[in-house]
């Protein structure tokens, strides 16, 4: 009887579950031996090499140059028989049902949530949806019982308990302007708790939560790895009617004449220059520095010691990874990633990858 076994993306940062697929080094049917390529990925801080395990046959590639993959979802098989079929319950949900739902779920598991009643909106958007996650997220407990009383116009909910929440939750608690009276997170169990602040819930809440009178939440899913993860929280947040207010912490430095909008972030000692345009929900990170003239789009996501020259401008959604420098005047276009330590001389086209450590572009290495 004909076995094979998954090849599957690798995590190469744990900040960064998303890759692109840059090389295959194999094509359909080839019969290679351990230690072989099989593709290279590329994140914007890595360039990895996924090699072959065991010996056998290339069976079922599931991408194509150009691809960004979730890590833990399957590139390919290898089978001891080139005549191997990739089992059928590993097919994706149709693509009308991937469209609707923006996510990676397998049949098996979209029959299960609606077998068990789970809420395919609560389901994770960054990695493959199996029936083990749909089941995890069945079995989490029931909603945190809420205190039944109103809340003042202070009051404030982070959405989203990771790393960014935590960091969220500090600057909050030193600006002293709010109270951080819980955090929302779709992947917590309720009950548990963040730095001292209780998980109350999911999205599930917000309406009960806005009845209370709490208007304000701030957005704690930084989306390194996956931009739209952040968005679909702000989305999410928007639709429930909640306000957004403007974090900077008091030992950051922004000029009088630069412009914050609402949802933007500012951490410790980052700087924001003269006449500095920076759009909804954009963060700048610790030690960040934005120059005088920037103009920053919507979401996009400035990382801890960033150096940004003067009439820089980054799209929507971009990633500028940690002590990444941007040269005066260059246009980083949406969705684009510059990865740690970059150099960027020039303008980086709408979902570009910039290396980590790389001069861009890669030609000026040799000017």
């Amino acid at each position: 009887m004909s076995t094979a076994v998954e090849v599957r993306v690798p995590l190469l940062n744990p900040n960064e579950r998303e890759a692109q697929l840059v090389a295959i080094h194999v094509s359909e049917g080839d019969s290679i031996s351990t230690g072989d390529l099989i593709c290279t990925l590329e994140t914007t801080k890595s360039t990895a090499d996924v090699v072959a395990e065991q010996s056998g046959y290339i069976v079922g590639i599931q991408a194509a140059i150009g691809d960004r993959l979730v890590a833990g979802e399957v590139f390919c098989w290898l089978a001891d028989d080139g005549n191997w079929k990739p089992p059928a319950k590993m097919k994706a949900a149709s693509d009308k049902k991937e469209a609707d739902l923006d996510m990676r779920i397998t049949e098996p598991a979209f029959a299960l949530a609606e077998e068990l009643g789970v809420d395919l909106d609560s389901l994770p958007r960054d990695i493959w949806v199996t029936e083990d996650v749909v089941r995890k997220y069945a079995q989490r407990a029931q909603p945190y019982e809420i205190p039944d009383e109103k809340f003042d116009s202070k009051a404030l909910i982070v959405y989203g308990g990771g790393g960014h929440g935590k960091a969220l939750i500090d600057l909050i608690r030193t600006l002293g302007k709010y109270t951080v009276i819980g955090v929302l997170d779709d992947g917590l169990a309720p009950g548990s708790q963040v730095m001292g602040v209780t998980i109350l819930g999911g999205a599930e809440i917000l309406e009960t939560l806005k009845q209370r009178g709490v208007e304000n939440a701030v957005n704690a899913v930084g989306g390194i790895g996956d931009m739209q993860s952040r968005v679909r929280v702000f989305e999410i947040l928007r639709e429930a009617d909640y306000t957004f207010p403007a974090l900077v912490h008091p030992t950051a430095f922004v000029e009088e004449s630069a412009k914050l909008a609402d949802g933007v972030q500012v951490f410790p000692h980052a700087y924001i220059g003269s006449e500095v345009d920076i759009g909804f929900g954009a963060i700048v990170n610790t030690a960040a520095v934005v120059s005088h003239d920037c103009r920053i789009a919507e979401y996009a996501n400035v990382a801890p010691g960033a150096l940004l020259a003067g009439g820089v401008e980054i799209g929507e959604g971009t990633l500028i990874g940690m002590g990444a420098t941007v040269n005066l005047g260059v246009s980083i276009g949406s969705g684009a990633r510059v990865g740690n330590s970059a150099v960027v001389k020039a303008d980086v086209p709408a979902n570009g990858i910039v290396r980590a450590g790389a001069v861009w572009p890669e030609s000026s290495k040799r000017g």
